[in-house]
Formats: structure tokens, C-alpha cells, sequence
């Protein structure tokens, strides 16, 4: 059916990204089965099963995948979704909870490779995502008479540097640490 095959290709765009995504062996299973019932988008039923290892059985996402593979994998669903519509803009919240380094840093060539369709917005603790980024933002909280208030400040470049440096090393900067957001903003802005 045609469904069926719009399913296929979707679980093909689907593993081959997460294999791009440091999970080579990503198996999907989607089945669409057809209710008795009426939704607001047809009668199927849709199952959505995954396994992250080979040989592995398949199982209902939020029972089997870790919190990296759960960032992953959202990042993917939402990526060929992303692909298939007209969205010009679109939010990741924290996409990277329960990734690091190299994991990270293909997760924000995917994100730029968005970004360059539509506006990307995406709140992170990792400096390999937020050195994608055209523009970096700050989001902090202030409190001013026993109120709390939440602020934005767009940052220049030294701002940036300093920024990434923190989410490098935490709150002490070192000189090490300096060089390091430099390398990486300089690297991730000319990629």
C-alpha cells in the first residue's frame, strides 16, 4: 500500500541518520494498521518500534532507548519531518541531553545542515552545538526584589568566546580554556 511504502522510506531516512549519528545498527519497525475507529488524521493505527543493537529485539522507544539514543533519535524523526514540510522555524529544547563530543558535534552539522532551509533555534549546555550557531544567545535568570526574571542578551564574538569557554570549563576561566572556545567557534563557524 501506499502508506506502507511512505513508511519504508521513512524507517530507511530514519536509520541511515541515526547510523550518521554514531548508532550503526538502528533497526525500526513501523506498522500501520487499519481501526475501526476515526481520527483527526485518518483511521490507521500507527506502531513505532525500535531496537539500537543488532540482533536486538524491538520495543517501544521510551521502554529500550537510553536518553543519547532518545536525543538521537529526535533529532532525526524531527529532521526528516522537517524535510517534508513547510516549517520556518523549528525549536530543539535540550536535543543533546545524553551526548558528548563527537556524538555532539555530528549532531550540530545536522542541525546547521537544517538551519540552512530554516530558522533553527536551539536551547543547549554543549559548546559543540552552540558553536554552530550564526547567532548565540544567553539565557539567564535574574532576581531583582525577590522576583525572579528570565533574560536574553544576544552575545558578540568576545562575549561568545567567553561564553563557549564556560561551557567548557564551568565558571573559572582559564587561559586554556579561552583558546579552546576560540578553536572551537573558529572551527564550527567555518564548517
Amino acid at each position: 500500500s501506499r502508506s506502507s511504502a511512505a513508511s519504508d522510506v521513512y524507517k530507511r531516512q530514519l536509520e541511515y541518520l541515526l547510523s550518521e549519528l554514531g548508532m550503526p545498527n538502528a533497526r525500526f519497525s513501523i506498522t500501520i494498521t487499519a481501526t475501526d475507529n476515526y481520527y483527526a488524521n485518518g483511521k490507521d493505527s500507527l506502531g513505532f518500534l525500535f531496537s539500537a543493537n543488532k540482533g536486538g529485539i524491538f520495543g517501544e522507544l521510551k521502554k529500550v532507548a537510553s536518553g543519547g539514543e532518545l536525543s538521537r533519535i529526535m533529532l532525526s524523526i524531527k529532521k526528516v519531518l522537517s524535510e517534508n514540510t513547510q516549517l520556518p522555524t523549528i525549536l530543539f529544547d535540550e536535543i543533546d541531553t545524553g551526548v558528548s563530543g563527537e556524538i555532539a558535534h555530528k549532531m550540530s552539522a545536522q542541525l546547521k545542515f537544517m538551519a540552512a532551509s530554516r530558522q533553527v533555534i536551539a536551547i543547549t549546555h554543549l559548546p559543540q552545538i552552540a558553536a554552530k550557531g550564526v547567532n548565540h544567545m544567553k539565557v539567564y535568570k535574574e532576581i531583582i526584589n525577590e522576583n525572579s526574571f528570565t533574560r536574553i542578551v544576544q552575545l558578540n564574538t568576545d562575549e561568545r568566546i567567553e561564553e563557549l569557554a564556560k561551557m567548557l570549563s564551568g565558571e573559572s576561566l582559564s587561559e586554556a580554556s579561552i583558546i579552546n572556545a576560540k578553536a572551537v567557534s573558529y572551527t564550527h563557524l567555518r564548517a
